[in-house]
């Protein structure tokens, strides 16, 4: 089991930049991949950012260039930089852990509104 708790939304005005957090609780050896997503009211949620047990990095595009994936393995805790925030940019974000084995499974955080607005 993998607990992701979020923290670091709120309202910026566009331009401006926000840090979101995701501190990992659990079995976080267990995890392979760990990704951002995203919702906006009325759309699907999607992938913001991904990175890998290995650091790989993998981006939308929507945000290449103005976000950024990282993590502190000391502090379990996976971020999400991002700078030159635009009103597109509005949603609630989401933290995602994968597992693979023994079986796979996705968790889930509860989600952080982040609102780009003059």
């Amino acid at each position: 089991q993998v607990q992701l708790v979020e923290s670091g939304g709120g309202l910026v005005q566009p331009g401006g930049s926000l840090r979101l957090s995701c501190a990992a609780s659990g079995s976080i050896s267990s995890i392979n991949v760990m990704r951002w997503y995203r919702q906006a009211p009325g759309k699907e949620r999607v992938m913001v950012a991904t990175i890998t047990r290995g650091g790989s990095t993998v981006y939308a595009d929507s945000v290449k260039g103005r976000f950024t994936i990282s993590r502190d393995n000391a502090k379990n805790t996976l971020y999400l930089q991002m700078n030159s925030l635009k009103p597109e940019d509005t949603a609630v974000y989401y933290c995602n852990a994968l597992v693979v084995l023994p079986t796979r499974n996705d968790y889930w955080g509860q989600g952080t509104q982040v609102t780009v607005s003059s």
